[in-house]
């Protein structure tokens, strides 16, 4: 079988014909990668090759969109990769091109992570418990915390939002902010008023 032509589709896909008949439609990038190309025949080798440069392309496009809705951690987007099928080859391979892309960040994702989670009243035992499940590494969870706004400033203004009173500081506490830092907040807040 000898490749008779190749045509441009929309959305970045090229139609590949054998012999004179409509193969498959693929990825423009896997063609590029596994050097198809008019008049070269399709033997086993190339044939492998292919397959290759496909399933990258189909690892690739299942993290991104996975990237889609919120950022992830690499940890996180191989586990996904991995119960989807994906061999550990083909995620490696995927999840490097995403990094040196900058679409896969761990230190960035941390940091964002922690500050929606702060801005929607959480403390930092929670963020830290949370950022560790999305498989973040501890240092980088340490640096994300320390670039917030103090736990104890955050809780006093949550206090102030939402009142000085019990419910208030077992909200805190369910909320993951430190027994002092709860304490210290509720008090300072009935002391001003």
């Amino acid at each position: 079988m000898v490749v008779t032509a190749l045509h441009e589709r929309p959305r970045g896909r090229v139609e590949i014909q054998l012999d004179g008949s409509p193969w498959r439609l693929v990825p423009a990038a896997a063609v590029v990668r596994s050097g198809l190309q008019i008049g070269r025949p399709l033997d086993r080798e190339t044939a492998r090759t292919l397959g290759r440069e496909l399933r990258h392309a189909a690892a690739l496009a299942r993290a991104a969109r996975a990237l889609g809705p919120r950022e992830r951690s690499r940890l996180a987007l191989d586990e996904r990769l991995a119960r989807a099928g994906v061999p550990a080859r083909t995620r490696g391979e995927a999840l490097e091109t995403l990094e040196r892309a900058g679409l896969v960040d761990d230190a960035r994702t941390a940091v964002r992570r922690a500050e929606a989670l702060a801005e929607r009243g959480f403390g930092d035992a929670a963020i830290r418990y949370d950022l560790e499940q999305e498989g973040i590494a501890a240092e980088l969870v340490e640096e994300a915390l320390a670039e917030l706004e103090p736990e104890r400033e955050r809780a006093r203004a949550l206090v102030e939002r939402r009142g000085a009173d019990v419910r208030t500081g077992r909200w805190l506490s369910a909320r993951g902010f430190e027994p002092a830092t709860v304490e210290d907040s509720l008090g300072g807040v009935a002391k001003e008023a």
